[in-house]
């Protein structure tokens, strides 16, 4: 069986697939798209168009939540609770980590001061709630690693960029997502996730779509 992770250099999402891939030590085949200018070939086999897209031989996967389970499933060494109710809590707050993601995006791509604040506001009170469900550690389910934690590092790296100069993670207020989110980014699986020049092509579209936040950086 062979598989291939169709990606974007700087989406989250596929990022998730990436460091679920790189913890249990699975060879995969990494192909990068321009999503600016797909090529038709992968039109042609993405329905939604996005990315991560996984293909498994000639099957195609795509969403990131369900190419992490099928990942997990076809690998061994679990990384979800055997607990039927404690897995659909995973997956339900897998849902919130895909979300928050999203409003990072928009925070950070927001034009004008207004629209940054709201979405930061919003990403506050997301860490809030995340801080009082979170126990003692070190991960999301306490001892054992899980998909939760593959879903929530692409946020916490990209909370990172530009030096935390835009994080939403008040280290006082927010101690146990300050302490969760800085032993994830610093597993290597997370850190060797992204290519090299990931901050800088990041920023370089911050700048493109001359953003509040690059106006921010650029001050």
């Amino acid at each position: 069986m062979s598989l291939e992770l169709i990606s974007f250099k700087t989406c989250p999402f596929v990022q998730r697939a990436a460091i679920t891939l790189a913890y249990k030590n699975v060879d995969f085949k990494l192909t990068f798209i321009d999503l600016a200018d797909p090529p038709d070939w992968f039109l042609e086999i993405s329905p939604l168009q996005k990315v991560p897209v996984l293909k498994v031989d000639d099957e195609i996967l795509f969403e990131s939540a369900v190419i992490n389970e099928y990942l997990d499933d076809i690998t061994g060494a679990q990384l979800q609770p055997k607990d039927a109710l404690a897995r659909a809590k995973n997956r339900a707050w897998i849902e919130v980590a895909s979300n928050m993601l999203g409003n990072t995006y928009m925070m950070k791509m927001a034009g004008d001061k207004e629209n940054f604040e709201k979405y930061r506001a919003r990403l506050v009170s997301q860490m809030n709630r995340l801080e009082k469900r979170l126990g003692d550690g070190p991960w999301f389910n306490g001892e054992d690693f899980s998909l939760a934690d593959t879903a929530f590092a692409p946020l916490f790296f990209h909370d990172a960029v530009a030096h935390y100069r835009f994080s939403v993670i008040d280290p006082e207020t927010m101690p146990k997502v300050d302490a969760w989110s800085r032993r994830l980014l610093a597993l290597p699986a997370v850190k060797n996730s992204v290519v090299p020049e990931f901050e800088s092509l990041f920023l370089a579209a911050l700048e493109k779509a001359n953003t509040y936040s690059w106006t921010r950086i650029a001050a």
